[in-house]
């Protein structure tokens, strides 16, 4: 009996140290999920590092947000800017149209009464009494007063009939 009692009592000592070193390795595995408990815990505990992350978090988002809108007003700006530039264009060619326009009724209004003034002229000196006809022939001689004259006021026939037409399209 004292052999197999030698052999139980090695085969429990064996046992025993066997269950010891799992007692050990269990106790190694407690402590280190107890630990990342704790820091689990510290962690969500930590109410001020939170706040700083989050707050870190919607600044950065901020940021993002200021640029892209920056971006999307400086495109907004150039698009604004090239309708302006093409309105102006269009505005600008109108009017260059609109002078010339005026312009040449002017000349026409103006050759028409300097004609006029001419016809009427050879008419009162051939057909015109003594001083009246000695005024003529002056005019028919030196012709340029009588042209700027008739300029001028063909020049405001022309800005009368453009001051109808105009007055007549007001709303």
């Amino acid at each position: 009996m004292t052999d197999r009692t030698a052999g139980d009592m090695h085969g429990s000592a064996a046992k025993a140290a066997d269950g010891a070193e799992e007692l050990r390795d269990q106790i190694e595995r407690t402590r280190g999920e107890l630990g990342d408990t704790v820091a689990e815990l510290m962690e969500k505990a930590d109410l001020k590092g939170r706040a700083m992350a989050r707050a870190a978090d919607l600044k950065d988002k901020a940021g993002a947000m200021t640029v892209q809108l920056r971006s999307s007003a400086a495109q907004a700006g150039h698009a604004m800017q090239d309708k302006a530039t093409r309105a102006g264009h269009v505005v600008q060619d109108r009017a260059t149209k609109a002078g010339h326009t005026v312009q040449d009724r002017a000349t026409r209004a103006g050759h028409t009464v300097q004609d006029k003034a001419a016809e009427a002229g050879h008419a009162a000196e051939h057909g015109a009494p003594g001083p009246l006809g000695t005024v003529v022939r002056a005019g028919l001689r030196h012709p340029r007063p009588v042209l700027v004259a008739g300029a001028a006021v063909g020049a405001l026939v022309a800005a009368s009939v453009l001051r109808r037409r105009r007055g007549g399209r007001r709303r």
